[in-house]
């Protein structure tokens, strides 16, 4: 692996917070993503199945976790299968995990090669009640019209156990994977730190006709460099009207002499990520109109992370977050009070310029899991990212920072990364 070894006791607390919430007399079993292909012969890079590496740290393909707490021997309560190798497999595709090197990174003792899992299953089936299995139920999930190794490991165990109960991974996950540990933010805080590094080479490459992807080039390099694993998703540098777009991500455009450039990207370190977004200069200079729109943007930010607080309601804090905007519109002259008092409840004028909202969940996806109607909990890490854009001005500001949340209040992860416009020009100007 490119990162580091995490320590073995995160994935083992988190079994144990997983074995807790568990029904009685019932089996888990996780199966690990697909290897996608692309054409011909060749595959896209694999991602792990985040709830399998959340309790095991397996980041390999073919794995299938088992858990089942009310197992009679001790060693069957955790059994890990993995891929198999042979001469052939490692001439063509290099070294696979061993038996102890999975049973090292994981803290599970009994690992089996994965060809032993339908006969030590079945073992175990007839004494269970039911069954636990993953499935992929983000609100925002984009499996709907394609069959995965989850939906086929469903349809198997239905199919060969077909009278036993299920029940969902993802609901116990839900409400573990929100809270991070300390490990957890260690290893947010690495992406972010590869983040930071990766935009100040941003700041000193910029310049007049420069190609957006040549500045995307820079973050891929930093965290190429620094052990990531990939981007956390692909990155957005978007010069001019781009930034109006708000998924512009074909970074293939020549940054102008006198716009503003958008660079919305995230590190994935270890399947942890950062996510940041951060405006520049093409020139090194922001003009009269840009620094007072940014500012407008920055101000929102610092204002609107304030309010990510233990016990905050999402929804409420959105609201807040809006009137925050919708202010600063008004100071631009975008709004007025007239418009206002006029608009339509279910179309709110600041809509025009401010159509997003503001706070994700941040962890082993980007967009993690977590249910948006609880309020705000100690150690949930979530994005704040206000953003104002004027399309009749060829102007889109958004700035985005990553924050812990803590009975104290919330930790910006990100705060190295520069963002005041006089530390962005000085840095510019030192390129």
């Amino acid at each position: 692996m490119r990162y580091q070894k995490i320590l073995t006791e995160l994935f083992i607390n988190n079994r144990n917070s997983f074995n807790s919430k568990m029904k009685k007399n019932t089996i888990s079993i996780l199966s690990s993503n697909d290897e996608m292909p692309t054409n011909a012969d060749d595959l896209m890079g694999f991602a792990q199945n985040n709830d399998l590496f959340y309790l095991s740290g397996i980041d390999q393909e073919e794995t299938v976790l088992l858990i089942y707490p009310d197992a009679y021997k001790k060693e069957n309560r955790e059994i890990l299968f993995i891929k198999e190798t042979n001469d052939f497999i490692k001439r063509w595709e290099g070294n696979k995990l061993t038996k102890q090197e999975a049973s090292e990174i994981s803290g599970i003792k009994n690992v089996k090669w994965l060809h032993e899992f339908e006969k030590t299953l079945q073992l175990f089936a007839f004494e269970a009640d039911g069954f636990y299995l993953g499935h992929n139920e983000h609100i925002k999930r984009v499996t709907a019209n394609m069959q995965t190794q989850q939906d086929r490991m469903i349809q198997w165990c239905k199919e060969k156990y077909p009278l036993h109960e299920y029940h969902r991974v993802a609901k116990i996950t839900r409400e573990l994977r929100p809270i991070k540990s300390d490990l957890e933010v260690a290893l947010i805080q690495k992406a972010a730190n590869i983040g930071i590094e990766g935009f100040e080479r941003v700041l000193r490459t910029c310049k007049p006709n420069c190609k957006e992807y040549e500045l995307e080039a820079e973050l891929t390099y930093t965290l190429v460099k620094n052990g990531a694993t990939r981007h956390a998703f692909k990155p957005i540098v978007a010069n001019g009207i781009n930034a109006c777009s708000l998924h512009y991500n074909t970074n293939d455009s020549i940054c102008k002499d006198g716009d503003l450039i958008l660079i919305d990207f995230g590190i994935c370190y270890a399947n942890y990520n950062s996510d940041t977004t951060r405006c520049i200069p093409v020139n090194g200079k922001f003009s009269e109109r840009q620094k007072e729109v940014y500012n407008a943007v920055l101000y929102c930010l610092k204002e609107g992370s304030k309010l990510l607080t233990v016990g905050k309601n999402h929804a409420e804090y959105e609201k807040e977050m809006a009137k925050l905007v919708e202010e600063q519109l008004l100071k631009l002259g975008l709004l007025t009070h007239e418009g206002i008092e006029n608009q339509d409840p279910d179309y709110p004028a600041y809509k025009k310029y401010f159509m997003h909202g503001t706070a994700h969940h941040l962890g082993l996806d980007v967009h993690d899991v977590g249910l948006y109607s609880e309020n705000l909990k100690e150690g949930m890490v979530l994005t704040c990212e206000p953003g104002i854009y004027i399309e009749e001005e060829n102007l889109g500001i958004r700035l985005e920072n990553d924050y812990l949340i803590t009975i104290d209040g919330p930790i910006n992860l990100t705060k190295e990364m520069p963002i005041e416009i006089e530390e962005i020009e000085a840095l510019m100007a030192e390129s």
